[in-house]
């Protein structure tokens, strides 16, 4: 009976833990959606998504630059970061001898662990200079960030795809492998489109991680307030708009930050819970 009472007091205590992290959430989102609502019904959804003036000492608060901008830095980073991800992942569940993996694997970890100020000041002084000495423009641009971001959802990708692909049953491999398929066909045509799921869900957090970065890009995407016409193009995210205004932003402009902090969080909740839906897919 008291080993009972005990389990119980557990329950109740994780469970609490586990409601107060969605409280926490719910309250983060009734503050930004409390600020940034008003403005956007004050000016209109289509003037907020669709303007592209961003003058906030005129009260122009045309935010499509910003959404055009961090989609083309996020393109970027999945066009590069997607094929090298997934080579990185097959390489590990695959080939890669145990000794190797666990090496490989803790410079994954690192990767993941290192601070974006870092990523940032690396591209500034290093990429940068390449872009604008090799492909011209004003290095200061849309590929420079790209390449940067696509750096960073490498750790995302090769885990969770690598996990998808291991978990796999191991009859897949040897059933094809029986039926007289190599290696790399087993790979290529069995084992990733069995594992596409969680593939792509791996795929979706990252392009969550590449919207959601804000230091790294202040310092090297240029942060003009324009529409981008070609990656060599310099150019302002959601996020490096809210980082950049917010610390003297007051009044509408204040609330237009806000505002955009709640187009991005749609954005990030909508692709957070796309990659929730494939994974149960996956385990279903």
């Amino acid at each position: 009976m008291r080993v009972e009472l005990k389990e119980k007091f557990i329950e109740k205590i994780l469970l609490l833990i586990a409601f107060s992290s969605i409280s926490i959430l719910a309250l983060i989102a009734f503050f930004i959606f409390g600020e940034g609502l008003p403005l956007i019904w004050k000016i209109g959804p289509k003037s907020f998504l669709l303007g592209q003036r961003w003058v906030p000492s005129q009260g122009s608060f045309g935010i499509l630059p910003m959404i055009v901008g961090s989609f083309w830095v996020t393109f970027g980073a999945l066009l590069l970061g997607i094929p090298l991800g997934l080579a990185c992942s097959v390489f590990l569940s695959e080939w890669t001898p145990p000794w190797a993996g666990m090496i490989l694997r803790s410079g994954i970890q690192v990767l993941a662990g290192i601070p974006s100020v870092i990523y940032g000041f690396w591209g500034l002084i290093v990429l940068v200079p390449l872009v604008r000495n090799f492909l011209g423009g004003p290095g200061l641009s849309i590929l420079s960030g790209s390449l940067i971001l696509s750096i960073m959802i490498l750790p995302t990708i090769i885990s969770i795809s690598e996990d998808s692909i291991k978990a796999l049953p191991p009859s897949y491999k040897a059933g094809a492998l029986a039926l007289g398929a190599t290696h790399w066909e087993t790979i290529w045509r069995v084992l990733i489109p069995a594992a596409r799921s969680g593939i792509v869900a791996s795929i979706i957090l990252g392009m969550g991680r590449a919207l959601g970065e804000t230091m790294a890009m202040i310092m090297i995407l240029g942060n003009a307030v324009k529409m981008p016409s070609s990656f060599l193009d310099s150019a302002r995210t959601l996020t490096t708009n809210i980082g950049i205004e917010m610390g003297y932003a007051i009044g509408d402009h204040r609330q237009a930050l806000f505002a955009t902090g709640v187009v991005l969080f749609l954005i990030i909740m909508l692709l957070n819970s796309l990659a929730l839906v494939l994974s149960r897919r996956r385990t279903a």
